[in-house]
């Protein structure tokens, strides 16, 4: 029985069957380029800023960046939306075999304290769907759990940067209205109903619907590592760690 939560269901085997695979199109297609500071050992939560979607081109460019550089042994998980882990689980029973579980504050807990890196986009749709004219910023406030969870867990925040993937479509509106019209937050946990012109559809509409990414070329970044006192506000450590991604994004540019 599928279990959006269970921390047993990576699969080691088959990450490293995809790996070459999805390396080949950063590297031929999306142009991938990764520079910065080195992983540190042990656990820690992962926060990077999302482009283009929920299954934009950076999250793929990312995860194989991490297994590369780990090893598919390597215990790395990734909290997933709801909507995937929870309503659509067919796609949610194949995310998990890589290491994609719900994105719980419980979760992200439970495979930190197993020694694993948890990957997380704290920014989630805020974040994803962006206006165009926004590419180059880095939205995570309002969103600040992710503070809490590493501060009291005792591990480091590592930021890591993505640009280019915001050029995969072009969003025209974000839809925040639209979401609210239709209730969106309470229903889906999403606030916003993007309307992008992207491929192949054209117009595409809602945050659901995937499309082909242009071919440009995407860009990482991996900062050190942030400690977060025992003593730190979250809202404030969630602060710093959106200051240093906006920062290394506008030297990125």
């Amino acid at each position: 029985m599928f279990d959006p939560d269970a921390l047993d269901r990576r699969d080691p085997k088959l990450i490293a069957r995809a790996l070459p695979g999805l390396e080949w199109i950063a590297a031929r297609y999306h142009r991938l380029r990764v520079d910065g500071a080195a992983l540190p050992d042990g656990p820690a939560l992962l926060v990077a800023n999302h482009n283009g979607g929920i299954l934009g081109p950076d999250l793929a460019c990312t995860v194989s960046m991490l297994w590369r550089r780990l090893g598919p042994d390597a215990p790395l998980y990734a909290l997933a939306h709801d909507f995937v882990m929870q309503q659509a689980t067919p796609i949610g029973s194949v995310l998990q075999r890589f290491g994609a579980i719900r994105a719980t504050r419980d979760n992200a807990r439970r495979a930190l304290a197993a020694g694993a890196k948890v990957l997380v986009y704290p920014g989630g749709d805020l974040d994803a769907y962006r206006s165009f004219a926004r590419r180059h910023e880095v939205v995570i406030r309002p969103r600040r759990g992710f503070a809490a969870i590493a501060r009291d867990a005792g591990v480091p925040i590592v930021p890591i940067v993505a640009r280019g993937a915001h050029t995969s479509g072009m969003i025209l509106t974000e839809g925040a209205a639209i979401a609210r019209a239709l209730r969106m937050p309470r229903w889906a946990r999403l606030e916003r109903f993007p309307i992008a012109l992207a491929l192949p559809w054209g117009l595409a509409l809602g945050p659901w619907l995937p499309y082909l990414p242009l071919p440009f070329a995407i860009s990482l970044r991996v900062l050190p590592p942030i400690t977060i006192a025992p003593d730190e506000d979250a809202d404030d450590a969630a602060g710093r760690v959106e200051r240093a991604m906006q920062d290394a994004m506008e030297a990125m540019c």
